[in-house]
């Protein structure tokens, strides 16, 4: 597989996904084309055509492999116009970037007889310009037909990604993961560092003084799996200091705190924490409290 030419990638959609991938692939040796309905600036050595979004690009015969980097929401009218426009080919591989559809995104393309499926990489692309070097070592959800599956596999390894193969039926659960693991572990620290402004700190000096216990927790992790790295008051079956917490806290903040705090508890029971402290501990979070009136 390594011996054989890289094929054309064009990519629809120069968002940062499209961007970065893109970027990727072309320094791994593909030729890349990109497509979007407006003008914007790319990295050296991407160029971009442009063009209306009912119509197809340019250059889509040449493209061996057809990367859809559009929102989840826009997948479905994409290939729509791509099966009206009658440019895909059964030697056509078609790839979507959703974490949480799969190859039936691109179900009006299913006529074509092309090879449908997604690649799905499991990294944060922010700036696209350091995606190269972000893509290394991350892993990669791959799915769909079988060629599909296959050339996404080899796009996957020659950026540097490790890919699995995934479900079409698993991919809501994977990306509701994905989720957890990125989306809302920002929006814990916007929460922790807004605890803190009400604390006194200032939102700078909150975030200068939790970055320090994020970056010791993710060491942890780097090292053991979640239930081992797991600290603090629900771990050591300390129901009192819980119990403060949700007395200081607004009603809002109490649901998350409840629902975070079952779910350390289940990590605490796995760790073989004693039944009878664990009792506690659930009593504890299950505790109706009055909602604290704070001005946020």
């Amino acid at each position: 597989m390594a011996d054989r030419p890289h094929p054309t990638v064009g990519i629809i959609g120069p968002g940062r996904a499209g961007i970065g991938l893109g970027l990727a692939l072309a320094r791994a040796g593909y030729p890349v084309r990109l497509h979007g309905r407006h003008k914007t600036a790319l990295p050296a050595p991407l160029t971009l055509t442009v063009g209306p979004d009912d119509r197809p690009p340019p250059w889509i015969g040449e493209a061996g492999v057809l990367v859809l980097a559009v929102r989840d929401d826009a997948l479905r009218g994409l290939a729509l116009m791509l099966q009206h426009s009658q440019t895909v080919r059964a030697e056509h591989v078609v790839l979507h970037l959703s974490g949480v559809q799969g190859q039936e995104a691109l179900g009006p393309l299913v006529t074509s007889q092309a090879a449908l499926g997604s690649l799905h990489p499991l990294q944060t692309i922010s700036d696209p310009e350091g995606a190269p070097e972000r893509l290394k070592g991350a892993w990669a959800a791959v799915e769909g037909m079988p060629r599909a599956v296959e050339v996404a596999e080899r796009l996957a390894r020659d950026v540097g990604l490790k890919p699995f193969r995934l479900a079409t039926k698993h991919k809501a659960v994977y990306h509701a993961g994905a989720v957890f693991a990125s989306n809302y572990f920002v929006v814990i620290e916007a929460v922790a560092q807004r605890l803190l402004r009400h604390a006194g700190l200032t939102d700078a000096e909150a975030w200068q003084a939790l970055r320090p216990l994020v970056e010791g927790t993710l060491a942890n992790l780097s090292k053991q799996q979640p239930p081992e790295a797991l600290t603090g008051p629900v771990m050591r079956g300390d129901a009192e200091t819980v119990v403060r917490h949700l007395e200081s806290l607004t009603i809002d903040d109490q649901n998350l705190y409840r629902l975070l705090g079952r779910a350390a508890l289940e990590l605490a029971r796995k760790r073989g924490m004693d039944e009878a402290l664990a009792e506690k501990m659930a009593a504890a979070l299950a505790t109706d409290l009055p909602p604290v009136i704070k001005a946020r």
